[in-house]
């Protein structure tokens, strides 16, 4: 099998018939409480109750995910806020996620040029074998804000390992038109952004697919139909979906007619399904679990009916092991 990051992320995304990406953003105000529970029995001090009870979380999320999807997008910044404590959970929460079967996605949006970046990106980048790296993960986060340099060791790294990374060109949140649709020469940034990503892609392509990716936000339908027209060659990340108020309707145009060429992000709405309204009465703090997975096949069921992912439902069972 290739160790080209792309054609790995699709043979996960048809293998599991979806491109639902589960994002894994433990937030310690809206845990169940059965996790705290257990985390305070094993420590006294803070930071550690913190972090153990991020990585069981997270554990439980994926063990209830890993069997109807084809990755997931652990948070940094949520383990980063408590410590070595917490980044250690990371690692082991990535490790876990691995050893399913998952496609990993650290979301650490790193940027910085020459050694820096590649340091950066040995870190985080191990791709095909999971070794490679100490964060182990298949694909990162990356902003590009410092100019095509800062991008270039990152695809140097990518390309050694068969891993991937996804540069920041449309986010999904309110004020990212501040920078990103600033005109210069008569086009926005984002477009410029696009330009260089998919020239990338394009020198790194298989399948159609380079291992440059970029994250194009659900909740700017438009733009992301001017964009999957700019980068042919891209796979997109496509966060904003479910809380941010991003819908299957808003995605249409991210996926290739086979269904392939993108993954949808949704976090909160999968993490913390038992809180919202539609999840809360039914299944409650106590089977959080069964509500992420009730969660997670809405998620699925949605994308399938309404956009060309629906082709890829049941192409072939799903199946657990390293990727």
């Amino acid at each position: 099998m290739s160790n080209h990051y792309s054609t790995r992320l699709h043979q996960a995304i048809k293998t599991k018939g979806t491109p639902v990406l589960v994002g894994l953003d433990p937030r310690f105000d809206q845990l169940p409480p059965d996790v705290l529970a257990h985390a305070r029995e094993l420590h006294d001090d803070p930071i550690a109750i913190a972090a153990s009870a991020f990585e069981e979380f997270c554990v439980r999320l994926i063990d209830v995910v890993a069997p109807l999807v084809p990755a997931v997008k652990p948070q940094a910044a949520f383990f980063e806020e408590w410590g070595p404590d917490g980044c250690l959970a990371l690692a082991r929460v990535i490790r876990y996620a691995r050893k399913q079967g998952l496609i990993v996605i650290c979301d650490a949006k790193r940027g910085d040029i020459g050694t820096t970046a590649e340091a950066y990106a040995r870190a985080y980048l191990a791709g095909s074998d999971p070794l490679a790296a100490p964060w182990q993960a298949d694909a990162l986060t990356v902003n590009p804000y410092l100019g095509k340099d800062t991008l270039e060791p990152f695809v140097s790294v990518a390309k050694e390992r068969g891993a991937g990374i996804y540069v920041l060109v449309k986010t999904s949140n309110p004020g990212s038109s501040s920078f990103q649709d600033r005109l210069s020469g008569g086009t926005p940034i984002y477009r410029h952004v696009a330009a260089v990503v998919e020239q990338l892609a394009l020198e790194t392509a298989e399948n159609g697919y380079g291992i440059v990716g970029a994250v194009v936000g659900a909740t700017y339908p438009q733009e992301l139909v001017e964009l999957r027209a700019a980068m042919p060659h891209v796979p997109l990340l496509v966060p904003g979906y479910g809380s941010q108020g991003g819908a299957a309707a808003d995605v249409v145009s991210a996926f290739a007619d086979d269904g392939l060429g993108a993954i949808v992000n949704n976090s909160r709405g999968i993490n913390f399904a038992f809180r919202t309204k539609a999840y809360e009465e039914q299944f409650g703090p106590r089977r959080w679990e069964a509500a992420a997975e009730a969660a997670t096949k809405q998620m699925i069921a949605e994308l399938a009916n309404h956009t060309a992912a629906g082709k890829l439902t049941h192409q072939s069972s799903p199946r657990k092991g390293e990727n």
